[in-house]
């Protein structure tokens, strides 16, 4: 019934045909990474990712074609829109295509058959042991250091950066796993958030219900600016101390930063592609 409500599109079909996964006979890789439910789902996302929002992607060639990566960026307020498109930069749009694991907030099982969802389409609950299994098995692993915090980032602070948190560099450093910084620009314009119920939110097991200025939870269309910078390796096995595993981290901060403050340039017009500095 599900296959006939929603057909695969032929092109989609073919990008994941070329995505670096290894299916079983069933349609299901070793994750429980579903063929057929990516399929659909990226054919039913793609009009989204198209047609109703404007994404602007530079730096693609620094995600590495092939092997492991972690992926680092920020968040861009109210809900995690940023995710939906760092993932569909990498299917749609860059050859060969590649599909990002990410690490989701764990109030996901909160929801019925969201978790399921999640994991069919290879997105994982942040769990430190499942990102260092797939980081060895050469995948991409797609984090947010600011959490939750990211996210609860009002319109006015939509592109600014709240703490990190240290975990995906002792990862990086325990997998000996480069870096891609990111930074992603708009998502506090598509839905500009005016407050956070936290109590209210607690009461649905999630952080907080996020409340936009026109008072309806759904993103409005808009342009994004999404900048990959050139890969950053740290030397190290992930037993450092706190202070030099902070000032590795600083450093990655540092290059996020300069991506976003690249990303509001080119946004505003004062800032030419060419200009660009992605390392």
């Amino acid at each position: 019934m599900l296959e006939k409500l929603i057909p695969i599109d032929e092109e989609i079909a073919e990008r994941i045909d070329a995505l670096d996964l290894s299916f079983n006979h069933y349609g299901v890789d070793r994750y429980g990474v579903d063929k057929a439910e990516l399929g659909r789902a990226f054919s039913v996302f793609a009009w989204v990712y198209h047609r109703y929002f404007h994404v602007q992607v530079f730096g693609l060639d620094n995600v590495p074609d092939e092997g492991r990566a972690l992926l680092v960026g920020n968040h861009s307020g109210g809900l995690p829109i940023d995710g939906a498109m760092v993932t569909g930069s990498l299917v749609y749009t860059k050859n060969p295509p590649r599909l990002p694991h990410a690490m989701v907030e764990k109030f996901i099982h909160n929801f019925p058959g969201a978790a399921q969802f999640f994991s069919r389409t290879g997105q994982f609950t942040g769990s430190p042991d499942q990102a260092e299994r797939l980081l060895k098995d050469e995948r991409l692993v797609l984090v947010f250091p600011e959490g939750a915090r990211g996210t609860a980032k009002l319109a006015k602070e939509a592109d600014t950066l709240v703490r990190f948190g240290t975990g995906f560099m002792r990862l990086a450093l325990k997998t000996q796993s480069p870096i891609v910084p990111f930074g992603f620009v708009g998502g506090g314009e598509a839905l500009p958030t005016v407050a956070n119920l936290k109590r209210i939110g607690r009461m649905f097991g999630v952080p907080y219900i996020p409340i936009p200025k026109y008072m309806l939870m759904v993103p409005r269309p808009t342009s994004f600016q999404l900048l990959y910078s050139e890969s950053m390796k740290f030397e190290g096995s992930g037993n450092e101390s706190d202070s030099v595993i902070e000032d590795m981290v600083a450093q990655v901060r540092a290059r996020i930063a300069s991506l976003v403050a690249q990303g509001r340039q080119l946004r505003q017009g004062r800032l030419a592609e060419e200009d660009l500095v992605l390392k």
